[in-house]
């Protein structure tokens, strides 16, 4: 049996448009009532981020001082998983059809998410997903789990799921970010990152893939070719 494991964010949502929301709404925030910024244009700011630039600095960048760009880091962190922005996240293109490949090749599939039960079910029910996983292969996070980092929360979550789903002949990982190619190859799983996400293509290198592909639809064309292309 074959298997794939999918990040959530990236592959199949965009998760863009809920950030730059946030972006804004934490620049107005963190600014003096008078005060003149410089607002990022959305593919301003999503390229800062895809490249890995703090926050504190993308505040800097956008006219803040000192103060206020660590002000303006701290509320972005507390406001961008909150309820009233999701609704801003939309189907990353060709994701739905790239599933319903999975699910008609036969292969395994399961879903694996820094989001929390409640966040996952949100997205499932707005965009009918729970067809492609049932219960037992959605790894995510509990509503009260205390976060640490990704890269040391995500393997936990594959440790679980190998020990939980049933034994595969061959296990792929797809994801977006640093995390999802640690938890992979600490698990001695294969890694396939995308370009969907919110990691550019010099950041997802560093972590050395095994291939690097546009998106999830890609990914799923790898897999079932079972043949990987150089990382280039």
């Amino acid at each position: 049996m074959l298997r794939l494991i999918t990040d959530f964010d990236g592959p199949i949502i965009d998760v863009s448009e809920r950030y730059y929301r946030v972006y804004k709404f934490c620049l107005e925030t963190s600014k003096h009532p008078e005060q003149i910024v410089k607002e990022l244009s959305k593919a301003e700011f999503w390229c800062l981020k895809r490249s890995r630039v703090p926050e504190v600095e993308i505040g800097r960048r956008s006219g803040l001082d000192e103060v206020q760009a660590k002000n303006f880091a701290r509320l972005r962190r507390q406001t961008v998983h909150t309820e009233p922005y999701f609704s801003d996240d939309t189907l990353a293109p060709g994701a739905v059809e790239a599933l319903e490949k999975v699910q008609a090749s036969g292969i395994d599939l399961a879903v694996m998410t820094m989001r929390r039960v409640c966040e996952l079910n949100y997205a499932f029910e707005r965009y009918y997903l729970s067809r492609f996983f049932p219960k037992n292969r959605c790894y995510c996070l509990s509503n009260d789990y205390v976060k640490t980092r990704d890269i040391d929360d995500k393997p936990l979550l594959m440790e679980r799921a190998l020990i939980e789903l049933p034994q595969a002949e061959e296990t792929w990982m797809v994801g977006d970010t640093e995390a999802d190619m640690i938890a992979a190859q600490k698990h001695g799983v294969k890694a396939i990152a995308v370009l969907s996400g919110i990691r550019d293509r010099v950041q997802l290198q560093l972590y050395n893939p095994d291939a690097i592909v546009e998106n999830l639809s890609e990914a799923v064309d790898l897999v079932l070719s079972k043949s990987l292309p150089d990382v280039a």
